[in-house]
């Protein structure tokens, strides 16, 4: 199967180090496969030469086939592992997928409230569509994501998805800022400053230079780090970091609402449409508004800010 994989691959980029860089494996070691592979079936699957990879009547013959092995081996895992994981208990573990939120420690606690007893494991995929993805397979029980708010949660068919919130973004600075004691700033007063993000709000750098466009202004830039680092950088001055208003501000820095909301992040809870035979979904939608209630009251900003606009609950 690994070797029908390395043919697709190189038959959908036409070049063999095109493939390679898409599999993660240097191009020397996937020439030698390549040649592994000839040698097994005694004839040429590509004709390789300075104009790139293209398949052989051998090769037409190999990729008919294998595509439609590898999505079968696929569905076959996938099926297996569902299998698997489906023989458990209901309401006994809930398997968490998070990402693009500050909501999640929250949650996960207000999980063990909700259904007592319940073991509660968590997974950090880096993107909402690999939680999207693993929701699918069923290896995770709900998925709670963040996203910008122009942004949809990613379209799976069996994959059910309810808002939570929706919450403008704040702005983290220095806590001897100029602006470190304004209720609310806006971009363009910001517009000198060297900004960023953490990497799970991975659809959050282009929302920011739409709405920097519209504020009037191009951003110097838009750095990634990860929450440490983009609080040790904005505690020395030398960048200020877009964050959730539910987070609690670091010791040297504080949060401040942006002027006008321009950047929102909705927050999503998504399942498979057949969760609620191992999960007791009512509870962990309960248990995911409590999470962001409880994200409302630790943050006095975010709390001002929201009786500020008369949106205080």
């Amino acid at each position: 199967m690994r070797h029908l994989k390395m043919v697709v691959a190189v038959a959908e980029s036409g070049s063999v180090t095109k493939a390679a860089a898409a599999l993660g494996i240097a191009q020397p070691a996937l020439t030698a496969q390549l040649n592994r592979i000839d040698r097994s079936l005694g004839g040429n699957v590509f004709v390789r030469d300075r104009f790139g990879a293209r398949p052989t009547e051998l090769g037409d013959l190999i990729l008919r086939h294998a595509r439609v092995l590898l999505p079968a081996m696929a569905a076959l895992a996938d099926d297996a592992e569902r299998l698997v994981n489906g023989d458990v208990a209901r309401g006994e573990t809930v398997r968490v997928g998070i990402t693009g939120t500050s909501l999640g420690g929250l949650f996960v606690n207000q999980l063990h409230i909700a259904i007592p007893g319940a073991e509660v494991t968590t997974a950090m995929p880096h993107l909402a569509d690999d939680v999207a993805s693993r929701l699918t397979r069923g290896t995770i029980d709900v998925g709670l994501v963040g996203m910008c708010s122009d942004v949809s949660p990613p379209s799976a068919g069996e994959v059910a998805w309810t808002r939570v919130c929706t919450d403008p973004m704040f702005v983290l600075i220095d806590e001897h800022h100029p602006y470190a004691g304004k209720p609310e700033v806006s971009l363009t007063e910001l517009a000198e400053e060297q900004w960023l993000c953490v990497p799970s709000h991975s659809c959050l750098e282009e929302c920011f230079v739409s709405a920097c466009v519209r504020a009037g202004f191009t951003p110097r830039g838009m750095g990634e780090a990860e929450w440490t680092t983009a609080v040790d950088q904005v505690r020395a001055g030398r960048a200020v970091a877009l964050v959730e208003p539910g987070q609690l501000d670091p010791p040297g820095a504080v949060t401040v609402p942006l002027a006008g909301a321009p950047l929102r992040r909705t927050h999503y809870l998504g399942w498979r449409h057949d969760a609620d035979l191992r999960v007791d979904l009512e509870a962990v939608e309960g248990a995911a508004h409590r999470a962001h209630r409880d994200a409302v009251r630790r943050s006095p900003q975010y709390e001002q800010w929201l009786a500020m606009y008369g949106m205080l609950a």
